[in-house]
């Protein structure tokens, strides 16, 4: 250490300064640590300075791997997915079953639109962890979104076999139930939960749903009035009752409702169409 960093030190030390040594004079492991209180505070382009200055200074650190996984997850904060997941890409080089980075990862290809990439992810994780709950959740609504309804049912059901009261595979199944073309055993479903869950406002969105495809819109509209008593701030009730109103050509209402579910955050060009049918 240079005489000019020591006297800044010994400065600091007598006059109870905080300083920081820069990132070249520090070692690995207080690196790593001025990485998890940046993280924490979040100073997430110091954090990530600090990870690389620590990676630099030893490359072949058995803890890299951790490092990697963690810059994996501070660069996705920033939005900078590429690089992230390369980040986790390097983690899992080095430790290629490690369940956390590989939810991590799955996560991650999630949020970029490749869902095959990270149901592949889900069910190593399955593999090394049989009973991950979060796992076979995830693997059941990536099925389901690809229509292999058969796949997401079994995952369904076995997560209820290990936690028969899970909220979100009981309703993930009903939904299912619904996009197979068998709404009135969804309705069933939903029916019982509500019995549960009568302040649970996406219970009524989803009864909603399953209502206007039995060609209920009535009960549908009660349903959603409901969840927006509960949760007004749900932009999917004003999606669906803005739906169900401009097929009843009630277009000025309908548009309000999808005003409404934008302002709420359903991005606009989604709904372009929408707004269109109600002039």
């Amino acid at each position: 250490m240079s005489k000019k960093i020591i006297r800044k030190v010994l400065i600091c030390i007598l006059f109870g300064v905080h300083c920081a040594l820069p990132l070249s004079a520090q070692s690995y492991q207080e690196l790593a640590e001025r990485a998890v209180a940046y993280t924490q505070q979040d100073s997430l382009a110091q954090a990530e300075a600090c990870i690389r200055q620590a990676i630099k200074l030893e490359p072949n650190n058995a803890r890299n791997a951790l490092l990697f996984s963690n810059l994996g997850t501070i660069l996705r904060r920033q939005g900078r997915n590429e690089e992230a997941l390369e980040a986790y890409n390097f983690a899992l080089h080095r430790i290629p079953l490690s369940a956390p980075v590989l939810m991590s990862r799955a996560t991650l290809l999630l949020e970029m639109g490749r869902n095959d990439r990270a149901r592949a992810d889900y069910s190593l994780v399955l593999d090394v962890e049989p009973n991950n709950t979060e796992a076979l959740l995830m693997r059941a609504y990536i099925y389901a979104e690809n229509r292999e309804y058969a796949f997401a049912r079994s995952d369904y059901k076995r997560l209820l076999t290990i936690d028969p009261k899970h909220y979100n595979a009981r309703l993930g199944l009903a939904l299912l139930e619904q996009k197979d073309a068998h709404p009135s055993v969804a309705l069933e479903q939903l029916n019982v939960m509500l019995a549960e869950y009568p302040q649970h406002a996406d219970l009524y969105i989803a009864r909603a749903g399953v209502e206007v495809d039995m060609q209920h819109p009535e009960s549908a509209l009660i349903d959603l009035e409901e969840a927006i008593r509960l949760a007004p701030e749900q932009p999917e009730s004003y999606l669906i009752r803005g739906q169900i109103y401009l097929a009843q050509k009630k277009k000025k209402t309908a548009e309000q409702d999808f005003e409404k579910a934008i302002e709420l955050g359903i991005p606009r060009a989604e709904l372009q169409e929408l707004l269109r049918m109600c002039r």
